[in-house]
C-alpha cells in the first residue's frame, strides 16, 4: 500500500511536469505539511469524541495509533523528499532509502502495538475488580511477543534468513540455557507465581523459612520486589518461591484473639462467674464472629494464679481495626473481673516461718 502511494505521488509529480528536483522536493514537503495539518484537525475532533464516551477501548486504540500515525506521516514525506534529492543527484543513499523506510515502518507498527498493550495494562491495573498480577503477566508476555515478531520481521527485511536464525537459536539455546541456569530458574519461578497465584501485587506475605515479610510491590521476570514494614525494599529471586513455604496473611478470613488471664487464688469462688460473663460478652460483641470457634475456659492451676483463656475470632482482617477490637475486648474483661471484686494475679511468693517451742 505504501509503495502504491509513492507510485501515485510520482505519477502526480510527472503529470505536473515541474521538472526541477528542488520544486519537486518543496512540493512533497508542502503536501506533507498539509497532511500534518489535516491530521491535527482530525486528532482534536476524535479526542473530543473519545472524552465523552465511557468505553475504555476507544481510549486504548486511540492512544496506540495517534503518535505512531503522526510520525508515519513525517516518515513518508521525509523519505520521499530525500528520495527525490538522492535520485536527482544520483547519491548512493538512494538504494538504501526504501530499506530504511520499510524498517522504520515496522518499528512504528511495533511501537503502536506496544502503546496499545501499555495503555490497556494501565487502565485494567487501575480497576479494583481485576487481578493486577494476571494483567501484568499477560502484558509482559504480549510485549515480549511483539518484540520478537518485530525483530524477526526486521531481520527478514534485511535479507537474513529467519529459519536460519531460528535454527541457530535452537542450537545456541542449549548453551545459553546452561550458562544462565539461575536466570532461567528465576524466569520459571515467575511463571509459576503467575500460574499458581500464591500472592499478587498488594498482598502481605511472609515466609517461616526465610526472613521475608512485607507487601508485594512488583512481580518481575527475575525478582519480586517486596516492601518491608520498615519501608525497605526487599528483592527476592523468583526461584526461591519454588523452594520455600509462603504465608499469605492478606487472604485470611478472620483474625484471632488468643489471650491468657490469671486470677488470684483468693478469687477462686468468682472464677466460674467471671468465665460465664466473659463468654456472654464475646457472644454479644458486634465485632466478634460467633460462627467461628469461641472458647472461654478455666485452664490451669498455675504457681501463683488461676488461669483462664479466651480464644475467638474477629470479623475484620484489617490490622488497625483488629487491634482496636482486641483492646475493647481486653478492657471489658478487666471490667468484668473488677465487677466481681476479683483481681488479676501477679507472681507472688509466701514465706512461712515456724516458731520454736522454746
Amino acid at each position: 500500500m505504501i509503495e502504491q502511494f509513492e507510485l501515485y505521488l510520482s505519477k502526480l509529480l510527472m503529470a505536473l511536469d515541474i521538472g526541477s528536483w528542488v520544486a519537486n522536493f518543496a512540493l512533497v514537503l508542502l503536501i506533507t505539511l498539509l497532511v500534518q495539518l489535516v491530521w491535527r484537525v482530525v486528532t482534536s475532533k476524535i479526542e473530543r469524541m473519545i472524552v465523552n464516551t465511557t468505553n475504555h477501548w476507544d481510549d486504548i486504540v486511540w492512544f496506540a495509533i495517534s503518535r505512531p500515525t503522526n510520525w508515519l506521516i513525517v516518515l513518508m514525506g521525509g523519505s520521499m523528499a530525500l528520495r527525490i534529492v538522492a535520485e536527482s543527484e544520483q547519491l548512493f543513499i538512494s538504494h538504501y532509502l526504501p530499506l530504511v523506510q520499510k524498517i522504520s515502518i515496522l518499528i512504528l507498527l511495533g511501537w503502536g502495538f506496544w502503546r496499545f498493550i501499555t495503555q490497556a495494562e494501565m487502565i485494567y491495573v487501575a480497576d479494583d475488580n481485576t487481578d493486577t498480577t494476571t494483567v501484568t503477566a499477560v502484558a509482559k508476555l504480549a510485549k515480549l511477543s511483539i518484540s520478537v515478531i518485530i525483530l524477526l520481521s526486521v531481520l527478514q527485511t534485511l535479507g537474513v534468513s529467519v529459519s536460519g536464525v531460528l535454527a541457530f537459536g535452537g542450537m545456541g539455546g542449549l548453551v545459553v540455557g546452561m550458562a544462565s541456569k539461575d536466570l532461567l530458574s528465576n524466569l520459571f519461578g515467575a511463571i509459576m507465581v503467575y500460574m499458581d497465584k500464591p500472592f499478587k501485587v498488594g498482598d502481605w506475605i511472609r515466609s517461616p523459612d526465610k526472613s521475608i515479610e512485607g507487601t508485594v510491590e512488583n512481580i518481575g521476570w527475575r525478582v519480586t520486589r517486596i516492601r518491608t514494614f520498615d519501608k525497605r525494599p526487599l528483592y527476592v529471586p523468583n526461584s526461591l518461591f519454588t523452594q520455600i513455604v509462603v504465608e499469605n496473611p492478606s487472604r485470611m478470613s478472620n483474625r484471632r484473639i488468643k489471650e491468657n488471664f490469671g486470677l488470684r487464688y483468693g478469687d477462686i469462688n468468682q472464677v466460674e462467674t467471671i468465665i460465664q460473663e466473659v463468654r456472654e460478652m464475646l457472644l454479644n460483641h458486634p465485632e466478634i464472629d460467633t460462627s467461628q470457634t469461641l472458647i472461654v475456659n478455666f485452664d490451669l492451676f498455675n504457681n501463683s494464679s488461676l488461669d483462664f483463656f479466651i480464644y475467638t475470632f474477629t470479623k475484620t482482617t484489617n490490622w488497625v481495626e483488629f487491634h482496636s477490637i482486641k483492646q475493647d475486648v481486653l478492657l471489658k474483661v478487666a471490667k468484668i473481673v473488677d465487677h466481681n471484686n476479683a483481681q488479676f494475679a501477679f507472681p507472688t511468693r509466701q514465706l512461712h516461718i515456724s516458731k520454736d517451742a522454746e
